[in-house]
């Protein structure tokens, strides 16, 4: 089986009863919602959030932004390492704050 979904997105493409579903975006609990945004390049992002909260998916992809800007970006940065940039970690609180 050849798929471009890796982990919780691809379980739920197979798991779907809807065709052509790409996989989780939104799980929902009495407690909270778990908000998920694959970029195209496979980067995965997660955010936790009160039920219903708005806004999230949109945060999630200012986050992407933000590390495309300050973490892909830099030549000193490696995929899969901790992203230790101060421009990051500024942006990345002023976008949540």
């Amino acid at each position: 089986l050849r798929h471009s979904l890796t982990g919780v997105r691809f379980v739920g493409a197979v798991l779907s009863p809807a065709p052509g579903c790409k996989g989780i975006e939104l799980l929902e609990s009495d407690t909270f919602d778990l908000h998920c945004f694959q970029a195209e390049t496979g980067t995965k992002f997660f955010a936790t959030a009160p039920p219903g909260a708005p806004g999230v998916a949109q945060l999630l992809r200012r986050v992407y932004s933000i590390y495309t800007d300050y973490a892909l970006k830099n030549p000193f940065y490696e995929p899969e390492m901790p992203i230790r940039c101060e421009l990051f970690d500024r942006n990345l609180l002023q976008s949540v704050s």
